[in-house]
């Protein structure tokens, strides 16, 4: 994932820019193969390939797809950046490997089914369930592409640079003026300057000029036609054939497009996300899982952000944001309590609900179900203010729990701190 690296290309204006905003979006991530599956069929010239998910596939891959190939890349498919300096926990260096045919069956062995850590990973690493069989291509030139979202210019952007296939981050920040971005007027889309400027960003050496421009459109079209919120290639790359080439494939899309992008969303590997978010997200809750101790449950993003700043603030951390929205039913909330005392981490749990359109009985009610199905071991702070109030208070009064309850956000912070680490 390109965790902080737009920021840094295009300093705050990007709508992705940074680990804690990329964590906020709620979008979908697909694997490179399906990546470029997807650009095949746009008109994207990408490397032949095919996913295998067990030894018996790659070996009747490379009789069927390969059979005159000397030499094949082997990919692993994880949902995370790093692939090629990651460490399998079984020894294996790498995440990528470009070796003899014979001996593809041996590497794909040994990353299928096993745990990759990357450094986008964390430590806990992701498991490998399928591999990207690729041809190995004659490449003569590495650069980078890259298709997101500004800000600044309420439209998409193209970010284009001479080199790639390495740390762009390091690239951009050592040498900014190498990072060429080409802000695209959504309602006009993109036309033959935008294309050219684009091109001359990516400075490509014997990739012919006009094909090349038509690649950048295709692309483009390919990131509106699919909702895309970050189209993103490293390396894209010239052959000796002079063809410009897909050489990567990392796609998002927007997860309000789900009900027009159907078959793209078939595509989600939850096996590759927190489970504790997937059961947030069939619940209709967003949740977002941190490093902390104490659990948040609260209504709205911005008063989530409040109380994770004032844990913070009197010494804690958050485990959690987890956010029941507006208008949840005390079905979601048991979902909730059930999603924060599934996080063995979680020393105290913190409710802070501000009642609107959100009820502060729908709240407690929730809260006592809650009780009931899920076995609290922790303490859980309680602060309910604004509509219903009064009838949430006594709800949970009149349910014999052992609840703290607080008057108002900084108390609640104090006594879940406290509860938390005492």
């Amino acid at each position: 994932m390109v965790r902080g690296l737009l920021n840094k290309l295009v300093s705050r204006s990007l709508s992705v820019a940074g680990k804690w905003q990329h964590h906020q979006l709620r979008r979908l991530n697909i694997h490179e193969y399906q990546g470029a599956e997807l650009m095949s069929k746009h008109g994207i010239n990408v490397p032949r390939g095919v996913a295998v998910s067990s030894v018996e596939e790659a070996s009747k891959a490379i009789k069927d797809v390969f059979p005159n190939e000397k030499e094949l890349v082997v990919k692993s498919q994880i949902l995370a950046g790093g692939r090629g300096l990651g460490t399998f926990k079984n020894g294996l260096k790498g995440g990528v490997h470009i070796v003899k045919t014979e001996q593809v069956e041996d590497i794909a062995g040994k990353m299928l089914g096993q745990i990759l850590v990357t450094k986008q990973t964390g430590p806990q690493g992701k498991i490998v369930s399928k591999v990207y069989l690729c041809e190995k291509l004659s490449l003569v030139n590495e650069m980078y592409f890259a298709i997101t979202l500004d800000r600044k210019t309420a439209g998409p952007i193209i970010i284009s640079c001479s080199k790639g296939g390495t740390s762009i981050e390091d690239l951009a920040e050592k040498y900014p003026d190498m990072i060429a971005k080409v802000p695209i007027d959504v309602f006009e889309g993109i036309t033959d300057d935008d294309a050219a400027k684009v091109v001359d960003g990516l400075a490509p050496k014997v990739a012919d000029r006009n094909k090349s421009i038509e690649q950048v459109k295709n692309l483009y079209k390919l990131f509106v036609d699919r909702d895309c919120t970050l189209l993103e290639i490293n390396p894209i790359a010239e052959t000796a054939d002079n063809q410009l080439v897909a050489a990567d494939a990392k796609l998002n899309f927007d997860d309000n497009a789900a009900y027009r992008q159907k078959d793209i969303f078939t595509l989600r590997d939850t096996t590759q996300e927190d489970p504790r978010e997937v059961a947030a997200a069939k619940a209709d809750l967003n949740y977002i899982g941190l490093d902390g101790e104490i659990g948040c449950m609260v209504n709205g993003a911005g008063l989530a952000m409040a109380t994770m700043d004032i844990i913070k603030l009197h010494g804690g951390t958050p485990a959690n944001f987890l956010d029941v929205g507006g208008n949840a039913s005390e079905g979601q909330v048991v979902e909730a309590f059930k999603i924060l005392t599934a996080d063995d981490k979680v020393k105290a749990i913190l409710v802070n609900i501000f009642g609107g359109i959100m009820k502060c009985d729908v709240i407690a009610s929730g809260i006592v179900n809650a009780a009931k199905q899920v076995a609290l071991k922790v303490p859980v702070v309680v602060r309910l203010e604004g509509t219903n109030v009064d009838q949430g208070k006594r709800i949970l009064k009149e349910s014999g729990m052992t609840l703290i309850t607080a008057e108002d956000l900084d108390d609640a912070a104090q006594k879940a701190v406290k509860a938390a680490y005492k």
